[in-house]
């Protein structure tokens, strides 16, 4: 096993940098609106909540590039993983311009959400801005998706750490007002999003497109059809991919919006929590891809004994991880929330929030990893309705009713939110080590 997991470990590290360089976009999206106040984060917060609802369905749609590039790309079916990336885009880009609409129109249902009245204007506008950056994310999750199925990781790496600096010099400028541009608070933030995720769908689709790595895979858009079968089943994962995705974050969406009638205070420290919760699960969702392409590559060789090594070494790999997170959590959980905000009040009650983000880690890490590995296999449908259950069947309805009829408040939120978690992994797990015995490797 050992072996095993230093191949996920060596695989993973320029995806887990490279998802951490995304997460740190929003750390700072945070800390830099944070410094206008508990009024603009908690706007922020609701808006954000209601946004990830929409983009992790687009992140959902995208993620089947992988799998089946990398079963191709097992198979050595060069010539297929260039169909994927083509068929893969087409249906990408349709699907951005959609979510951006619907992004639009839900920003108006904000007002209808019970929240403080100072925040709804705010959030609305800003959530509005964040729809338009949907087409360049949808771009660049294409162009990501393939090149991790073909192994090729450390350019998506790099441009998402360059996209850093490209997102703090926009914040800087159009939220404090730099340069002779109006101050423009969190819609500055937006506009911020929109430009360093344009930066990224252009810089990796020219790397790729002009790499001789990639040549044999013909990454070019040089369409000669639109291709049904491979769109079928790159929606037959693409859909239920989404659904899995919304389902968890509508979960946490929805813990907002109750933490939310609790009021402002209340809304910035879960916003906090879930911010410092949400670097430790890019972790796992780097090894989550890792442990996706080891498993669809020994797919395509049709090897079951590498797929199950595959999988299990990497929920090993982040079970350890995710240990050592929730111990950082617990050692400075005084410390981190200084970093967003100064407000006695807000950090006391986030403080006592990382400590149940500290023992929900291994959960979340390996439902994280649960999911991966039998989308590596192909399997969707089952996963599909194990998240529904966990979350809005045992989670959601737990939280409220320790929060509200037992009077817990934003504790009895968060203790729901451990059990959608713990549920989720466990039974993903018993999943996996049942389809992974036998020969389900198709294609």
């Amino acid at each position: 096993m050992g072996p095993e997991i230093k191949k996920t470990l060596v695989l993973s590290l320029p995806i887990v940098v490279g998802q951490l360089g995304q997460m740190l976009m929003s750390v700072v999206d945070n800390i830099m609106v944070g410094k206008l106040g508990a009024q603009a984060l908690a706007a922020s917060s609701i808006a954000n909540s209601l946004f990830l609802l929409i983009m992790v369905v687009g992140f959902g749609l995208t993620v089947a590039v992988t799998p089946l590039t990398a079963i191709a790309f097992g198979a050595g079916r060069d010539e297929e993983c260039g169909i994927v990336l083509r068929q893969g885009i087409l249906l990408n880009l349709f699907f951005g311009i959609l979510l951006c609409c619907i992004t639009i129109l839900l920003s108006e249902c904000i007002q209808f959400l019970n929240q403080p009245h100072e925040i709804v204007g705010p959030a609305s506008l800003y959530m509005k801005v964040l729809g338009f950056s949907m087409l360049p994310l949808m771009l660049f999750q294409s162009y990501r998706q393939f090149a991790e199925g073909v192994s090729f990781l450390k350019p998506a790496m790099i441009i998402t750490l360059l996209a850093n600096f490209v997102n703090i010099l926009a914040n800087w400028i159009f939220i404090y007002g730099n340069l002779g541009v109006t101050p423009l608070g969190l819609t500055g933030a937006g506009i911020a999003t929109i430009s360093s995720r344009t930066f990224m769908a252009i810089a990796l689709m020219i790397i790729i497109r002009k790499s001789s790595k990639m040549q044999r895979f013909d990454p070019t858009l040089n369409y000669r059809k639109i291709d049904l079968p491979m769109m079928r089943r790159l929606l037959a994962i693409g859909i239920p991919a989404g659904f899995q995705y919304f389902f968890e974050v509508s979960a946490f969406a929805a813990s907002a919006i109750m933490v939310g009638w609790m009021g402002t205070i209340a809304l910035a420290a879960h916003q906090i929590a879930l911010n410092l919760a949400s670097i430790s699960f890019m972790v796992a969702m780097g090894i989550s891809s890792a442990a996706t392409i080891r498993v669809s590559t020994a797919v395509g060789r049709r090897d079951v004994h590498g797929t199950r090594l595959a999988g299990f070494s990497a929920a090993i790999l982040c079970a350890l991880f995710m240990a050592s997170a929730g111990l950082v959590f617990i050692l400075f959980r005084f410390f981190l929330p200084t970093l967003y905000v100064s407000e006695k009040e807000v950090i006391d009650i986030s403080a006592a929030l990382l400590v149940i983000v500290a023992f929900f880690q291994i959960s979340d890490g390996i439902q994280s990893i649960g999911l991966g590995i039998l989308r590596g296999i192909t399997d969707m449908k089952i996963p599909t309705l194990i998240t529904l259950a966990a979350y809005w069947l045992m989670g959601l309805p737990s939280g409220y009713f320790m929060a509200f009829k037992l009077d817990m408040g934003i504790y009895g939120v968060w203790y729901g939110l451990l059990i959608s978690l713990t549920a989720s992994g466990l039974f993903m797990m018993i999943r996996f080590n049942s389809k992974s015995q036998k020969q389900v490797y198709l294609h």
